[in-house]
């Protein structure tokens, strides 16, 4: 009987043993897919689809909660810059009202806090259940990271609104509503 070519290699020294038993256990497991029935071949497809849902379904849920993390990570940083910028109304007189949530609010504060608020150098921020004020800088740096934070910002001075029919009519800033 005559010697497999595999076997004439393997005499001529141009494969190593390694090597052909790697390729004959490669034409083996050919052999065998070649031989599966065709329910097999159907129960390994729907492996590899239900495979490739689950990989699919596991991307979405690292992206659900890469954006929970961040949006996690912006409430830190606003909650951080009101900390460390809050200014302290520790024993105002007058009220100061603004709107939030369709509701009037008022804080009480000193008389230059309120005349800084008119003006635009001071902003009512969200805290948790609790309001807070900050500079107007701070204010700025938090509407960037979450505009439902602030609650008032001033206007830019000279925007006229187009409809405003009382835009003739001056407005002091010492107004107590």
């Amino acid at each position: 009987m005559g010697m497999s070519l595999q076997e004439q290699m393997l005499k001529a020294g141009l494969v190593d043993k390694k090597k052909a038993s790697q390729a004959r256990k490669q034409k083996q497991k050919q052999q065998r897919q070649k031989n599966l029935p065709s329910e097999a071949k159907q129960a390994k497809a729907d492996a590899q689809a239900a495979a490739v849902r689950q990989a699919q379904k596991d991307r979405e849920l690292n992206l659900e909660r890469k954006a929970e993390a961040d949006r996690k990570a912006l409430q830190a940083q606003v909650r951080q810059l009101i900390e460390t910028n809050r200014i302290p109304i520790d024993d105002g007189d007058i009220g100061y009202n603004f709107t939030h949530d369709s509701k009037v609010r008022t804080l009480l504060v000193t008389p230059v806090l309120r005349e800084r608020l008119t003006k635009g150098q001071v902003a009512v921020v969200v805290l948790g259940d609790s309001y807070a004020l900050v500079p107007h800088p701070v204010a700025e740096k938090i509407r960037q990271r979450d505009e439902q934070s602030v609650i008032t910002l001033p206007r830019e001075s000279g925007v006229v609104d187009d409809d405003d029919p009382y835009a003739d009519y001056q407005v002091p800033d010492d107004i107590v509503w």
